[in-house]
């Protein structure tokens, strides 16, 4: 076991948080983001549901091969063909974790499982064994704990650990916990179960009634020290325990909390903006830790004191996440090494002469509309590179959009489907409506957009506008992204690529969820 002042960060955003509805990654995705989480420092990263698809398969694979540094860990049921999917994803890891999982409560194992509770018991015991079989880091989880009977709980938890099980995790897979409930469930659990002291207990919150973070930080208080989190809280209904919040309350708070993560915090801000790049969610203004605003001061009292002293309105310091005010503007007449040795201490890399080539051809070009280009502005075109790279079944080529006071708005767009080249004009209620109108003039797709949302990359009206869009189609969800400092072009671009994401589900399907 680890040391007790020492507390493991576990980030799902590549399993759980995928769940949320559009967010799917494709696997040079994922790999791009548990680089990002490798460079952090975060202990372990759950990188999927291996049995889920074939694509879920791959993606754990990669991400288990680019990995060095990080315990990369694998989700399977607590079934042998789980559990054996997940070993031969991680088999290449340099540091595997099979997280094997069935629930304990009444109404999960009577209503789903329909299964009596000595049935779960062994086969809570049989899938950590057979989990044995290709890791000795085995993390096991009774879904639903937090409605699941006290000493049921501890009777499974207690076998599972002698089985072998070297974390047991504690998940609040609906929300419903209160701060002081859930930890007085983890401390009850620590005290209660004879061979606790082999295991190191971890914690899974959902953010239903908006307490994963208070539900974590209590079971911290009270003996946990695993927290399974994601970057910006991103994950399935309202989201997951939030990393960043999570690290800092933590780090802030050592007055309080008999612990500490060994992340590098500074890369707090990189992470979250290429999460919310790949997915397409943005981060609100005012979320903690990562949102525009978290070190804005608009009162004249608090600017005023946070000049004299910045102690007196800011309880930690902005860089200490990754914000400066110091950073390296680049613009158009930066060359090709400059914007290398840049993205690099982004943690962008390029696999080839090719592709540093293209960027550097995309950061002209934006240079042309922009006078200075920031780190947003970086992070965003490589986004926008590698939609392109993956996408190409449609691809924009050029769009026309008149819009006159007194006038209807047209659009004029040419889209190229497999090469061929295509057109079509449509008028709308304003400019971005007709452009979409014009693509489905093209396309028919038989989508229904459920989320239009556009943000500033960074501020000034010659920023880059982000544009997110969220289609529809037969119960599946795939959010798009583009960015253009031409808002229409960067709704255009969003559109098309929801489209190619839509077209192709079977590399996005997850038939079969992990509800830990």
């Amino acid at each position: 076991m680890m040391s007790s002042d020492r507390l493991i960060i576990f980030d799902t955003t590549l399993r759980d948080g995928e769940q949320s509805p559009g967010a799917s990654m494709t696997k040079d995705e994922k790999v791009r983001i548990a680089k990002a989480l490798e460079r952090m420092r975060v202990d372990v990263i759950e990188a999927g549901f291996p049995i889920a698809s074939h694509g879920d398969f791959e993606a754990v694979e990669a991400v288990a091969r680019a990995v060095k540094d990080s315990t990369v860990c694998g989700l399977a049921r607590a079934l042998d063909r789980d559990i054996d999917r997940a070993g031969d994803a991680l088999k290449d890891a340099a540091s595997a974790r099979i997280h094997t999982f069935i629930a304990t409560s009444p109404i999960h194992m009577k209503m789903k499982l329909r299964m009596e509770p000595d049935q779960v018991l062994e086969q809570a015991v049989h899938a950590v064994t057979r989990a044995r079989k290709y890791t000795d880091n085995v993390e096991f989880s009774p879904e639903d704990a937090g409605r699941s009977e006290l000493d049921f709980l501890c009777r499974v938890i207690e076998a599972v650990i002698e089985a072998g099980a070297t974390t047991v995790n504690i998940p609040d897979t609906v929300g419903y916990n209160l701060p002081h409930q859930f930890g007085e469930l983890i401390r009850n659990l620590v005290e209660r179960v004879p061979n606790s002291d082999k295991a190191v207990f971890s914690v899974h919150c959902h953010n239903d009634l908006g307490l994963a973070v208070a539900n974590s930080l209590s079971a911290v208080l009270n003996g946990a020290r695993q927290v399974e989190c994601t970057i910006n809280g991103l994950g399935e209904r309202a989201g997951n325990a939030s990393l960043e919040e999570v690290v800092m309350t933590v780090r802030t708070r050592r007055d309080v909390f008999p612990c500490d993560t060994g992340l590098e915090t500074t890369q707090i801000m990189t992470c979250s903006r290429l999460v919310s790049g790949i997915t397409g969610f943005a981060v609100q203004p005012n979320k903690a830790i990562v949102g525009a605003n978290a070190f804005a001061h608009e009162s004249g009292i608090h600017q005023d004191g946070v000049l004299k002293s910045r102690e007196t309105y800011e309880i930690m310091r902005a860089q200490d996440v990754g914000w400066s005010a110091n950073r390296i503007v680049l613009g158009k007449h930066s060359g090709r090494n400059a914007l290398r040795t840049r993205l690099e201490e982004l943690g962008i890399t390029f696999e080839s002469e090719e592709a540093l080539n293209e960027a550097f051809a995309r950061f002209k070009d934006l240079a042309d509309k922009k006078h200075e280009i920031y780190d947003e502005d970086l992070q965003a075109l490589v986004t926008e590179a590698n939609l392109d790279a993956v996408n190409e079944h449609f691809k924009l080529v050029s769009l026309k959009v008149c819009s006159e006071t007194g006038e209807t708005p047209n659009a004029d767009i040419t889209l190229s489907i497999d090469g061929e080249e295509r057109q079509a004009s449509a008028p709308g209620g304003g400019p971005v409506d007709a452009a979409f109108k014009a693509i489905e003039k093209i396309v028919d797709s038989g989508t229904v957009l459920q989320l239009y949302s556009v943000n500033n990359i960074t501020s000034g009206t010659d920023a880059q506008g982000e544009v997110t869009v969220r289609l529809e189609k037969a119960g599946h969800i795939v959010n798009g992204q583009g960015s253009d400092t031409d808002i229409v072009i960067a709704s255009a671009r969003a559109y098309v690529n929801a489209l190619n994401k839509i077209i192709r589900p079977e590399d996005r399907e997850h038939p079969q969820r992990g509800d830990v």
